[in-house]
């Protein structure tokens, strides 16, 4: 078995990442425990607390990422106790895990920038999408209901290369509703937000 490749790199906030933060922000998490999957730069955890989370987890399977995570969070949890506005969550954690693959809890919110870029092999598991950009996204897809909460939330950035009517249709059989709360259009592709709640059964 090949072992996996990680780089060295640590995803720098871009459009799409602004897109889902925008999204975030419009949550309203007071109370909730919150993760924040492929954390990167801690740009959505960030969000997460602003957006009134109680708790934040956030998880990366790169570790060069956890660490600029861990330096941006904690900077901001400095400045906002100098600051008068105080949010009242906390940052749970911060924790290496290829998916769920460290992940034993459940959660009211998660919410996931995957790697979406189509490539024709996945060299850096943290970057690489693979065909139609959905290698990551269909594992995803496929465990994410065993790590919500009843009703819980999921915001999920893909793009309109990745077939998103596809994922749409596969997550409404598994009992999630799907609505898109964010869009972001380019000459090329059109990046979209999905917003996915379990039903009371999940």
């Amino acid at each position: 078995m090949l072992k996996q490749k990680v780089s060295k790199e640590v995803y720098s906030p871009a459009e799409d990442s602004w897109l889902l933060e925008k999204c975030i922000l419009k949550e309203n998490l007071e109370g909730k425990k919150c993760l924040d999957l492929g954390t990167g730069s801690g740009i959505q955890s960030i969000a997460m607390l602003k957006a009134g989370a109680e708790e934040v987890l956030a998880v990366d399977i790169n570790s060069f990422a956890l660490k600029e995570a861990e330096k941006n969070i904690k900077d901001f949890i400095k400045e906002n106790k100098k600051s008068k506005t105080q949010f009242p969550g906390h940052l749970l954690g911060l924790q290496k895990s290829d998916l769920f693959s460290t992940i034993k809890t459940k959660f009211d919110f998660i919410a996931f920038n995957p790697p979406y870029v189509s490539s024709d092999e996945v060299k850096w598991v943290d970057l690489d999408g693979g065909k139609n950009g959905r290698i990551v996204i269909d594992k995803f897809l496929s465990q994410v209901k065993n790590h919500l909460n009843k009703n819980g939330i999921v915001l999920l950035l893909v793009s309109s290369l990745n077939k998103p009517n596809e994922i749409k249709k596969k997550f409404k059989e598994l009992g999630f509703s799907v609505k898109v709360v964010g869009r972001k259009r380019f000459f090329f592709e059109e990046l979209l937000v999905l917003r996915l709640k379990s039903s009371s059964k999940i």
